[in-house]
């Protein structure tokens, strides 16, 4: 099975073991980062379309409404997949939005699988991945230098996203 993470960090990929051959690096002068800058939804449409069309892509995960950080590009991101999705009905393509949390399930680490298994069995169009190996999260980002400051050090140690993952299916 195919899939298309959009805006997936390349640094965790990396320690993932996703093949390169797998993976496509986007630096368009258009998507540059940062909360300044809003990215054409159109864009990111034509964008996505072209890789779930050359790699027969099924499923799409991204962002939720809030962009987990409430990051604008984060959010563009999925405004991207959900306009590639009312546009490609006819592909039946399965997507995935990462569900963000409020502030004390975000940072209450571990403790959150719990509260995770029990918010998907009341929303049946919810899953939950438990990561078996948090430290490979911690791996992750300790290659990412430029990023691996303090606060982020504790972000990763206390970050419920660490540990599980609820993703919600998008419905166009």
């Amino acid at each position: 099975m195919a899939w298309l993470v959009a805006a997936l960090s390349m640094v965790v990929i990396w320690v993932a073991s996703v093949p390169l051959q797998q993976l496509k690096i986007v630096d368009h002068p258009n998507l540059q980062d940062g909360f300044g800058q809003v990215w054409s939804h159109d864009l990111l449409t034509e964008i996505i379309s072209e890789e779930v069309i050359s790699h027969d892509i099924h499923t799409i995960m991204t962002f939720d409404s809030y962009g987990v950080s409430g990051h604008c590009n984060h959010r563009d991101v999925r405004l991207g997949v959900v306009k590639f999705l009312q546009t490609n009905s006819e592909r039946n393509i399965k997507a995935w939005q990462l569900v963000s949390l409020n502030t004390f399930r975000k940072y209450c680490g571990p403790i959150d699988i719990w509260l995770s298994i029990l918010s998907a069995k009341r929303h049946r169009s919810k899953v939950i991945i438990i990561n078996e190996q948090p430290l490979k999260s911690y791996e992750a980002m300790a290659q990412h230098l430029s990023q691996w400051v303090w606060f982020r050090k504790l972000f990763v140690s206390f970050s419920s996203y660490t540990y599980t993952n609820t993703l919600q299916r998008i419905s166009p």
